[in-house]
């Protein structure tokens, strides 16, 4: 079995990570079942790690499966990723976005065609 390319890896984490709306969130997982890669939840991590040299993907905007904000650490100042978030109306407490389900922004439901 071969290794996924990273760098062409990343860069489809990043068209997905772009998409996601405004006041919205989505988590590593989500966008690695997305991409047919279910089991590559960590990768997509990886990937967000990375995006700031993109400047326009908002990594912000995901976060793992039960909205915790595991990715705070590589955001510039203590709780960068909060104020983005809270900026965009959504509530975090604890380092966990609250009413996490209402957020969620499901790229497989969101960017899929269905009717074929």
């Amino acid at each position: 079995m071969t290794k996924p390319d990273n760098k062409d890896f990343f860069q489809k984490v990043y068209e997905v990570a772009r998409q996601i709306p405004y006041g919205r969130v989505t988590s590593y997982g989500a966008i690695a079942k997305y991409l047919g890669a279910a089991r590559s939840a960590r990768m997509v991590g990886w990937a967000m790690n990375a995006s700031e040299k993109k400047g326009d993907v908002p990594a912000h905007r995901v976060v793992n499966k039960i909205g915790l904000l595991t990715g705070k650490h590589h955001f510039d100042g203590t709780n960068l990723m909060q104020q983005l978030l809270e900026n965009e109306g959504i509530q975090v407490k604890e380092h966990q976005i609250v009413n996490f389900e209402k957020y969620f922004w499901d790229p497989w439901k969101e960017l899929q065609d269905h009717t074929s």
